[in-house]
């Protein structure tokens, strides 16, 4: 990796970090915190790569005690699922982005951020919470991953608006080419021909 790599996983890190002291936002019965945008904007804008990477740095710093989770919580809870899958919602949103790159607009990076960033924390958040707690299936299920789904949701939202803007005015994530083919051989002349 590059210098400049390794500047985007740290900074990515590091946005991670700060969006985790914005107070959380009740909507209807939960409280939506914004920190899960995170690995939504590492993935759309980073690619798949640098934005699993500068993830999995975050879920390092955190499992090593550093408080960077809201209200100083680590990450040794039921709700650690949702932080672990952080890192594979990143190169999920990152790879999807990086397929969608040559069409990417806002449809795409919505439905990129919605399936990497939303459904696919909430689905591995809910799996563990239910399991640590002993739940059933339908409540883990429903106050584990229905609950959490709209503000996830909205906050992919919010990410495919920004990923979308910094793919116009400085794009990270380099337009993939196909390999060039080396040109086909042309026929020896000089070869005998074996009807002679």
């Amino acid at each position: 990796m590059s210098t400049r790599d390794l500047s985007y996983v740290a900074l990515f890190a590091a946005v991670t970090a700060v969006l985790g002291l914005v107070p959380a936002v009740p909507i209807g019965i939960s409280l939506v915190i914004l920190q899960n945008l995170g690995p939504m904007l590492a993935g759309s804008v980073l690619g798949a790569r640098r934005g699993a990477l500068s993830q999995l740095l975050f879920v390092a710093l955190v499992a090593v005690g550093v408080p960077l989770l809201p209200a100083g919580g680590t990450l040794w809870t039921p709700f650690a699922g949702y932080v672990l899958a952080w890192p594979l919602a990143a190169l999920v949103v990152g790879w999807l982005t990086e397929r969608f790159w040559t069409r990417y607009g806002l449809g795409r990076a919505v439905v990129a951020n919605v399936l990497g960033g939303a459904l696919l924390v909430d689905a591995v958040g809910a799996v563990v919470w239910g399991l640590a707690g002993n739940l059933s299936a339908g409540t883990a299920f429903v106050s584990g991953f229905l609950l959490y789904l709209p503000g996830d949701a909205g906050k992919a939202v919010v990410a495919a608006l920004v990923a979308v803007q910094v793919r116009h005015a400085y794009p990270v994530i380099q337009r993939r080419t196909a390999p060039r083919r080396a040109p086909a051989a042309a026929p020896d002349d000089r070869r005998p021909d074996p009807a002679r």
